[in-house]
């Protein structure tokens, strides 16, 4: 198994004001800024408001939190002095950040709900300052992308609903079966950044991605459930998923 991730982070300056990364690294999605000094593969860029940061595939648990950790902890040299992360994933920015034109622009690629196989409407944000952060993890395999994606929502969705606080987020992003179809397999669109921000977060990102590839389950009777508790952030329901099928919470 190989991951990859691109997550996404605010910032915010010392006075604990969320600052917008637009116009900050000059690098977008289509042009991303490999990372001076480090292997080929850790890119930085902006997106809408985010700084965004992307790593070479890690082929073992330790050499993904690495990447993590040494992309996060590299790319704070890429802006302003005195800026550090959020750890929201979603919050109501001031409208001075608001004025930049890439903070007008997301959800610019479709992405595809794994269980109905559609694809997912353009996010309108209820408010128009509000803006998300995801944590998409890169997952290269030759199973059946939507299928890995319905086990990593049972591995990693439902317990995420007990420890992940950015319940948000799904206001815009983070609903059941979010992925997009890659090349080298799937891009799981589902989570919120909250699992880079600590190691044994990361690593338990790895062990249930690991644990969805190598389970055979068939989750066609659960999928109703799975997918409620998801989407309406249900703890009653997400604990129940969690005993049944002996899912890890950290």
């Amino acid at each position: 198994m190989r991951l990859g991730a691109d997550p996404e982070v605010f910032l915010l300056n010392k006075e604990g004001k969320h600052i917008a990364a637009c116009g900050l690294i000059g690098a977008d999605k289509y042009n991303p800024l490999q990372m001076f000094d480090m292997p080929q593969g850790f890119t930085i860029q902006e997106d809408n408001v985010a700084m965004e940061f992307g790593i070479p595939p890690a082929a073992s648990v330790d050499e993904f939190v690495h990447h993590i950790q040494e992309v996060m902890r590299e790319s704070l040299k890429y802006v302003y002095t005195g800026l550090s992360f959020s750890k929201l994933s979603c919050t109501i920015f001031d409208k001075d950040q608001m004025e930049h034109p890439m903070s007008q622009i997301f959800g610019c690629e479709p992405d595809y709900n794994a269980w109905t196989k559609e694809e997912n409407k353009k996010p309108k944000p209820p408010h128009e300052c509000m803006r998300s952060a995801g944590g998409h993890i890169h997952v290269e395999t030759d199973q059946d992308p939507f299928e890995v994606v319905k086990k990593m929502d049972l591995y990693l969705s439902v317990p995420a609903v007990i420890m992940d606080q950015g319940h948000e987020r799904k206001r815009l992003y983070g609903k059941a079966g979010a992925c997009r179809v890659k090349p080298y397999g799937v891009e799981y669109r589902t989570p919120s950044n909250f699992w880079v921000f600590d190691e044994k977060y990361i690593r338990w990102a790895w062990r249930n991605t690991q644990r969805a590839l190598e389970v055979n389950v068939n989750l066609d009777d659960a999928a109703e459930a799975i997918i409620q508790c998801i989407n309406n952030n249900d703890f009653g329901l997400a604990q129940s998923l969690i005993n049944y099928y002996e899912l890890e919470v950290v």
